[in-house]
C-alpha cells in the first residue's frame, strides 16, 4: 500500500504545485500587463489546481466509505471496542500523515493569497479618483471648437434653429466630449446666474450626453426649443440652462462656456459646468 499511497500523494502535490505556479503567473501578469484574459486564465488554473488536489486527496488519501454500522441493542464486547478505538486512533488525523500534499497545499494557498493582495493593493493605493475621472473631459479654457471632421467652427456656421455637434480640437469623436451648439434668440435665454456671458451671438453649448442613461441627445425640437433624448424621452429646456422638463432625467445637461478666439472661431472659456453623462454615481 505504500507505493500507491506515495503516488497518490505526489499527484495531490503536483495539483497544488500547479495552483501555486498559476497564482504566481496571475501576480506577474497583474504587475506587468493589463491583459484580462491572461489574468482570468491564471485564476482559472489556480482554482482548478486546488479543486483537483482536494478531489484527489479525498479520493485516494482519506478513508473511503460508505460506512454503515447496524444499531445493536447491546454494548459491544470490550475487545471490539478496543479494536475500534485503535482504528480511530490510527486514522484520526489523516491530514497530518500526508506531509507532502499538506505542504504543497499550504504553499498553493499562501501564494494565491499573496497574489490576491495585488488587486487589493490597487483598490487601497492612491490612484485615479473616480469622481475626478467622471468629471474630467478634454474641454479646457482656450480649446478650439471643431466639428466631427476636425474643422474649426465659427458662430456663423450655426444656423438659426440649427444644431451642430462639436468637439475640442484634437479630440474629435471622443464620446464624453461631444457638445451640441444651438443658435437661439439671445433675448429668450434664461440661463442660471453667472452664465450670462457663456454664449456667443445666441449660440449656446450643452453636453450631448443625456444625464439619465448617457444616450446622445441629438433631437432638437425647434418649436418648443427643447432637446429630446430618443432613448427614454427626456426633454431639456435649451433656453433655461438645459434643465430637464420631462422624462426620467433629473439633472440638467452640463453647459460649456463659449468665447471667440483671435481668428474668429469659437473657443471654450472653461470646462463643462458639470460631469457629462448619467448621474447614477451621484449620491444626490
Amino acid at each position: 500500500m505504500t507505493g500507491p499511497r506515495r503516488r497518490a500523494e505526489r499527484h495531490v502535490a503536483v495539483a497544488f504545485g500547479v495552483a501555486a505556479l498559476a497564482a504566481v503567473f496571475f501576480a506577474a501578469m497583474y504587475v506587468l500587463g493589463d491583459d484580462t484574459q491572461l489574468l482570468g486564465l491564471g485564476l482559472l488554473v489556480a482554482f482548478a489546481g486546488l479543486a483537483v488536489g482536494f478531489a484527489l486527496w479525498a479520493r485516494t488519501l482519506l478513508p473511503q466509505g460508505p460506512f454503515v454500522e447496524e444499531r445493536e441493542p447491546m454494548i459491544s464486547p470490550l475487545p471490539e471496542r478496543r479494536a475500534l478505538a485503535s482504528e480511530f486512533a490510527r486514522d484520526e488525523a489523516p491530514l497530518t500523515r500526508t506531509a507532502l500534499p499538506r505542504r504543497m497545499l499550504t504553499l498553493a494557498l499562501g501564494v494565491l493569497g499573496l497574489a490576491a493582495l495585488f488587486p487589493i493593493r490597487s483598490l487601497l493605493a492612491r490612484g485615479p479618483n473616480p469622481w475626478r475621472a467622471l468629471a474630467d473631459t478634454p474641454w479646457r479654457a482656450g480649446a478650439r471648437v471643431v466639428n466631427d471632421r476636425g474643422r474649426p467652427v465659427r458662430p456663423a456656421d450655426v444656423a438659426e434653429g440649427g444644431v451642430v455637434t462639436v468637439f475640442p480640437e484634437g479630440r474629435a469623436g471622443i464620446g464624453d466630449a461631444a457638445v451640441l451648439l444651438i443658435r437661439v434668440d439671445p433675448a429668450d435665454l434664461e440661463l442660471p446666474p453667472g452664465r450670462e456671458n457663456w454664449t456667443v451671438d445666441g449660440v449656446v453649448a450643452y453636453s450631448k450626453l443625456c444625464t439619465h442613461a448617457g444616450c446622445p441627445v441629438g433631437l432638437y425640437v425647434k418649436q418648443t426649443q427643447q432637446l429630446l433624448c430618443p432613448c427614454h424621452q427626456s426633454l431639456f429646456d435649451v433656453l433655461g440652462g438645459a434643465r430637464p422638463v420631462a422624462g426620467p432625467a433629473a439633472r440638467p445637461l452640463p453647459q460649456l462656456p463659449l468665447g471667440v478666439g483671435a481668428d474668429g472661431t469659437l473657443v471654450a472659456r472653461g470646462g463643462l459646468s458639470g460631469p457629462p453623462g448619467p448621474g447614477y454615481w451621484r449620491k444626490t
